[in-house]
């Protein structure tokens, strides 16, 4: 038997000593901590107990890559460029890819058999519900991070027309309810298989013309097709059953997007607006009243957003489907970072032109990722990955994304002036062009997809600090941040909105979020402003954050921000909000995270009035 050596188990031991008093599972990780973990167990002790090893492991299978298919001296830039914390390979402690959007057609046919479960292809409702819990555990064990599945409710809707009539929400309304939680609350479970955590779900609703472009061809099984009227009705019924159990639950999962045609000025004598402003409406008064979701705007279903800020660009128009197809089938297969703080100051003190390096690191990370595909491969060919094998997903579809943090920062060393002005806006633009067009060329040099994200960066954003301060490079905060601007900038909402649009956030061809952190629960006029500053502006993706209030005594949530429990009466409560695309209670974020939570700037805006 092969066995650690004497050190390596004392380290281990140590490790576990340690965890035990960690604060929470958070601050207890000493590698690659997980914002979606909450409760500190065995069970995440032991995730955590051997990533070391799997990150010697991976580094080695895609360092032979690089050397048969590119150069022993690029392999060994790549360990160089990781030790140096120069880039960040994302979910480096797992052997899975990164993240799917995937299709459930492969389900409707057969079931989870495919997958090595034992379910059959579901014929109602409730054999539906269940054995998709069931489907997505299968297939988040194939994946490090997220599983967005965004033809889910227009199939709760097929087997609810089928079971219980058109009319189901208003006949059935409460067994529709009692599908839709053990759905949501089955998925906010942790997950065994995924070290405790729970599974990183995605879902998605749609206006009207989105549905029509996206669904308006598809055929289930049986031949027949969606009733996107009815789509429709459960997507809104859903939306404010979910915000009313979010007063109950803390539920972290969907990650819910609400995607939104727009069409430009001048197209039907207007000044521009939304294809569908009765949506637009709805979803406006959901954000008054304390629903949180982000918002996706498009004037084109050629691009989708299926993650909390992964936005897929296409243009062939693949996620229209012919005969139910699944041309949803994207995400990213994996994710490297590039510590753009590090980068920038490496490069003015070397005497080199910044954009030239940007350049340089960009055609060696797209290297990096081609050689991580390809171990994915070797994976999918071996059978070890049955979410692709099984038609659930397509890593030729998915992207190999650069990730970018440590912008803000970067420009601070070269003493720019953080906020919507001239020389800012144009430094940011002329680097992410850089980005996009290398992008390109990359595609038609290789023929393999690339985009580059500003990725959330919920730990890694803590460990670029720790790290680049630790080397003696220029650090202005203990958490990179994860926008155009510093969290706790006083900047106005309509500045950070001219800095999110398409100015600079269309060389971020994998995506950006806007995150507006407000004092209360806004009126639905001032949301009406937002999306309508959002929309002229051209901002992709973008959300409203409003601390939520927890109450100890009575565990009921209250949407707005109160220093007493709005149900009870009690001073014994906490407070929640995202982490950056999760919603967590604040105390179960690590300790950095807390305090860059406490320097968040919220705006004040119209109240709502209740």
């Amino acid at each position: 038997m092969i066995g650690l050596n004497k050190a390596q188990v004392a380290d281990r031991e140590s490790f576990v000593n340690a965890y035990a008093k960690a604060t929470n599972a958070s601050s207890g990780s000493e590698v690659d901590s997980n914002a979606n973990v909450t409760t500190k167990t065995v069970a995440t002790m032991e995730a955590e107990l051997f990533k070391p090893y799997a990150i010697q492991l991976n580094r080695a299978k895609v360092y032979k890559k690089l050397v048969t298919n590119f150069s022993p001296r690029l392999a060994k830039a790549y360990l160089e460029d990781i030790e140096q914390h120069r880039i960040y390979v994302h979910d480096e402690t797992s052997l899975r890819p990164y993240c799917a959007s995937i299709t459930l057609y492969p389900f409707l046919l057969e079931g989870t058999k495919a997958l090595g479960g034992c379910s059959k292809a579901p014929t109602n409702l409730q054999s539906f519900c269940g054995s998709f819990v069931n489907l997505i555990y299968q297939v988040a064990a194939n994946f490090a991070g997220a599983v967005a599945t965004v033809e889910f409710l227009h199939y709760f809707d097929y087997f609810a027309r089928k079971q219980y009539g058109a009319d189901y929400l208003k006949t059935h309304t409460k067994e529709v309810q009692q599908e839709l939680q053990g759905v949501v609350y089955g998925l906010n479970q942790p997950s065994s298989a995924r070290g405790d955590q729970s599974v990183f779900w995605n879902i998605s609703v749609f206006d009207k013309p989105y549905l029509e472009e996206m669904f308006g061809e598809f055929y289930y099984p049986d031949g027949s097709k969606p009733d996107l009227g009815s789509v429709m009705e459960l997507q809104k019924f859903f939306m404010e059953w979910f915000r009313q159990e979010r007063t109950k639950e803390l539920l972290t999962f969907p990650v819910l997007t609400a995607s939104l045609l727009t069409y430009a000025e001048g197209l039907n004598g207007s000044q521009g607006g939304f294809v569908d402003e009765d949506f637009k409406e709805y979803c406006a008064e959901q954000m008054s009243k304390g629903h949180s979701f982000f918002i996706y705007m498009s004037d084109s279903v050629d691009s989708l957003a299926s993650c909390c800020r992964l936005r897929n660009e296409l243009a062939d128009n693949t996620f229209s489907y012919t005969l139910g197809a699944g041309g949803v089938v994207t995400g990213s297969a994996q994710v490297i970072t590039i510590n753009m703080n590090r980068l920038v100051q490496e490069a003015v003190e070397a005497g080199e032109d910044i954009v030239e390096s940007v350049k340089a690191r960009i055609h060696n990370v797209h290297k990096y990722l081609m050689a991580h595909k390809a171990v994915y491969k070797d994976y999918i060919d071996a059978g070890l990955l049955p979410a692709y094998t099984a038609g659930f997903m397509d890593i030729d579809k998915q992207f190999l994304t650069i990730g970018v943090n440590g912008l803000v920062e970067a420009g601070e060393y070269l003493r720019f002036h953080m906020g919507n002005n001239r020389e800012w806006t144009e430094w940011l633009a002329k680097i992410l062009e850089v980005f996009k067009v290398a992008n390109k060329e990359a595609l038609e040099k290789y023929g393999v997809r690339f985009n580059t994200e500003l990725v959330p960066a919920e730990n890694l954003g803590v460990k670029n600090a720790k790290w680049d301060k630790e080397d003696g490079f220029e650090v202005f905060r203990d958490c990179y941040n994860s926008y155009f601007y510093a969290v706790e900038d006083h900047m106005s909402m309509f500045d950070k909105i001219s800095l999110y649009g398409h100015k600079i956030t269309d060389y971020l061809d994998g995506g950006s979020a806007l995150h507006l952190n407000l004092e209360q629960l806004p009126s639905k006029g001032s949301i009406q402003q937002l999306f309508e500053a959002c929309r002229i502006a051209g901002v992709p993706y973008w959300t409203t954050n409003v601390l939520c209030t927890i109450c100890n005594d009575c565990d009921y949530i209250n949407p707005e921000t109160t220093q007493t429990c709005k149900a009870c009466g009690s001073t014994n409560v906490d407070y929640g909000t995202r982490i950056i695309g999760y919603l967590k209670r604040i105390k179960n974020f690590s300790k950095a995270r807390q305090k860059e939570a406490s320097k968040r700037f919220y705006h004040l805006t119209e109240r709502r009035k209740n």
